[in-house]
């Protein structure tokens, strides 16, 4: 098999790095918009917290038991579907900055995405799982709706960013691993994303990359090294893995570089095609990408490298 493995590094200056302010302020996902829960009877692991879902002012979302997808509906469906997962650190989900905005985005240019709302594991005592059940749960969804919202099933991806990008490429990289019981015939249908993209993703979490918050709220403070590897997207790729889009800043202080460098090595060892592209300076959680900044370069490369592997038109 040819393979075709792509490497940009865009040098520029300037940052783009932010600092999240979380305030009490709450707002309200439109109600024009259709929400899909991802269970009904039969959700594994219980459904976590009590109470309400609180979304502060800055479109964080915590306190999570109804896990499920927000349609983002084109009026012109272009057949491709993707899958949009903020980040957090697995202790909140940045919908503000995030998924939001990048969902409306593909929206606008014909592709219909589906905004994933995933249980948190510290709000879960159950199981650390409970994400990466929503996410297989999610894409399976998707492809079922595939008529319904006028989707060709070989042109499902996932998006994901920061922890939402970890939570993406685990899916990605492991898509028949049994993570639930099947509770109906949706569950016989592939969970594996045909193109994945990762925004600034969390990869390893192994030592030197380790010290993320994604890793603490996924295995606690003190995890063996076999639990580490276990959710280690880099040592989890096999030539199965989906053809696969990096973008991130060599500041990067939150989600070290050395991330998409593991992950893109360990494409390159297994013949997967893969894109990275490398911005100089940008620090972390830029979304699209401030206006001006080398970042906001990154979903017009995403669309190039989208149409270049037939998944855009």
């Amino acid at each position: 098999m040819r393979t075709f493995i792509a490497l940009t590094i865009i040098l520029f200056t300037g940052s783009t790095g932010y600092e999240a302010q979380i305030q009490e302020k709450k707002i309200q996902i439109s109600p024009a918009l259709e929400q899909i829960p991802l269970w009904t009877n039969h959700m594994p692991d219980g459904p976590g917290p009590q109470g309400a879902e609180i979304i502060t002012a800055k479109g964080s979302v915590t306190n999570i038991s109804k896990p499920r997808l927000i349609v983002h509906r084109p009026s012109n469906p272009n057949g491709t579907a993707i899958l949009v997962i903020g980040g957090g650190g697995y202790a909140h989900i940045e919908m503000g900055k995030e998924s939001s905005p990048t969902a409306n985005w593909l929206e606008s240019e014909g592709i219909t995405a589906f905004e994933l709302i995933y249980r948190l594991p510290p709000e879960n005592l159950n199981s650390n799982k409970v994400p990466f059940e929503d996410a297989q749960r999610a894409m399976r969804i998707i492809r079922s709706l595939a008529e319904k919202y006028k989707i060709d099933v070989n042109k499902v991806g996932i998006l994901g960013f920061s922890a939402g990008g970890h939570l993406a490429g685990l899916t990605s990289a492991q898509p028949d691993t049994k993570r639930y019981k099947p509770i109906d015939e949706i569950d016989s249908l592939s969970a594996r994303p045909d193109f994945t993209g990762l925004i600034y993703p969390v990869i390893s979490m192994l030592p030197p990359n380790n010290k993320t918050h994604s890793r603490k709220s996924i295995l606690g403070k003190d995890p063996s090294v076999a639990e580490e590897t276990a959710f280690s997207v880099e040592k989890l790729v096999d030539s199965n893995m989906p053809v696969t889009f990096l973008a991130q800043a060599m500041d990067d202080p939150i989600s070290s570089v050395d991330n998409s460098l593991l992950l893109y090595s360990a494409l390159r060892q297994v013949n997967v095609k893969a894109e990275m592209h490398l911005f100089q300076t940008g620090g972390h959680g830029w979304g699209l990408g401030k206006k001006g900044s080398p970042a906001a370069a990154w979903p017009e490369l995403f669309k190039t490298w989208m149409k270049n592997n037939g998944f855009w038109r």
